[in-house]
């Protein structure tokens, strides 16, 4: 009686050749999803910790509101400053970093205010300050948090001084900035650092209150 299944005749050899190859049916389909899934692999890395000396570059970026500010002027006004690399249209890392973000100045609660939180684009070309404010309003973004843009240059140069920068935005990496003040090391969080971890590192930098 002839077979109901003619089209399993040659699965042997097949799965003989994937093993000639060094592959399953299961790791060759891995293989394949690799590439495609390589900017969500950072999310999952562990956290690690690091201190760093940063010489902020002397450019002018443009607020959410569309104010223009000098970046170091608008750190070194006294506070904690927490800062990260974002961009609106990534869908993989981005969105949960700026959600930890929100998550933290919600939990920062009355010291809110003591906190300068800074999200620095990395795509400025796109990223308006119109687009900025829809962006972080979809996160519950408030003040004194900042979301700044400018030139490529700009833009390139702040990345280059926190040695963040990757010539491909979608080759970035969830990164996160923490300094007590002007003139103090950052703390560099690699990985994408939960807001407990955040907050941990951020309270002991405030100042006791007057």
């Amino acid at each position: 009686m002839r077979s109901r299944l003619p089209a399993f005749r040659h699965a042997p050899a097949l799965f003989a050749g994937l093993l000639l190859l060094g592959l399953t049916p299961l790791t060759a389909r891995a293989g394949d999803e690799h590439a495609h899934h390589h900017h969500h692999h950072h999310a999952a890395s562990a956290v690690s910790r690091s201190e760093t000396s940063v010489v902020l570059p002397r450019v002018s970026l443009r607020s959410q509101d569309g104010a223009t500010l000098v970046l170091a002027d608008a750190l070194d006004d006294g506070r904690p400053v927490l800062l990260n690399f974002i961009y609106t249209s990534c869908t993989a890392i981005c969105p949960p970093m700026t959600r930890i973000f929100a998550e933290v100045q919600e939990g920062l609660g009355a010291d809110r205010q003591r906190v300068r939180l800074v999200s620095v684009s990395i795509d400025p070309e796109q990223d308006t300050p119109r687009r900025l404010k829809d962006y972080a309003r979809q996160f519950g973004a408030a003040e004194p948090w900042l979301f700044l843009t400018g030139s490529t240059a700009a833009s390139t140069a702040v990345q280059k001084a926190f040695n963040s920068y990757r010539p491909d935005k979608m080759g970035h990496t969830p990164v996160s900035f923490l300094r007590r003040g002007p003139g103090q090391p950052w703390v560099r969080l690699d990985g994408l650092a939960q807001a407990g971890d955040i907050l941990r590192e951020l309270r002991p930098m405030l100042p006791p209150r007057p």
